[in-house]
């Protein structure tokens, strides 16, 4: 091969880089473009989830709030139960304790028997302990 056959198949060879680097360059500015496109609709996307963010974080907030109330409701009744339950078992004391005293005075009444037991309001009967003869 001669001296111009040789430049021209080197000028060949360099014009055939050059536009393989082109169409390189233009695949990438491409590419990135459609990447810079596809990221500001993804944040166009989560500016317009933010507003339904923001709503369903005072959801949560207001949900939040409610159980709080519900707590507190729930724990003053069960100290109101508490307290009627202790109030009941006072009342129930001394009910039975002036059952026994009325037992104790009855002379128709074993009050020291092993199977006495008093016979309080609560068990139905209204009447005193077993009722045994002395």
């Amino acid at each position: 091969m001669s001296t111009s056959g040789w430049i021209i198949l080197i000028v060949v060879v360099v014009v055939v880089l050059a536009v393989a680097l082109a169409v390189a360059a233009a695949a990438r500015n491409r590419s990135r473009a459609a990447r810079r496109d596809e990221a500001q609709a993804k944040r166009e996307q989560a500016a317009g989830d933010a507003t339904h963010l923001a709503d369903s974080g005072r959801r949560a907030q207001q949900a939040e709030a409610e159980a709080e109330a519900a707590r507190l409701q729930a724990e003053r009744a069960e100290s109101r139960a508490s307290e009627a339950r202790q109030v009941h078992d006072v009342e129930r004391a001394e009910h039975e304790d002036q059952v026994r005293e009325a037992d104790r005075i009855d002379p128709d009444v074993d009050h020291r028997s092993r199977d006495y037991e008093p016979r309080t309001l609560e068990d139905g009967t209204g009447e005193a302990g077993p009722q045994q003869p002395r």
